[in-house]
């Protein structure tokens, strides 16, 4: 399961924003998408992880992945760091 993944991961970075920018320094082993997020939001991040080839997988809440992350919020993206 990708939140288990995420709440085990030793490095993550956790927002649509910051993981644009880990991606284009190529720092991303892992990207984790919210279904449910606004694709005006996360088609970003979606774009350039499939230019880098870097590893995209969705889950299907916002709210479950910002607590896997362990925020009070939901994330739209997470991305796990190398």
């Amino acid at each position: 399961m990708s939140y288990e993944k995420v709440a085990q991961a030793e490095k993550i970075i956790i927002g649509t924003k910051q993981t644009v920018k880990a991606l284009k320094n190529d720092t991303v082993k892992e990207v984790i998408i919210a279904v449910d997020a606004d694709p005006k939001v996360t088609n970003k991040v979606v774009q350039l992880a499939e230019e880098k080839e870097v590893p995209l997988i969705k889950v299907d809440s916002m709210k479950k992945l910002g607590k896997a992350c362990g925020i009070e919020v939901g994330a739209a993206a997470v991305a796990i760091i190398k």
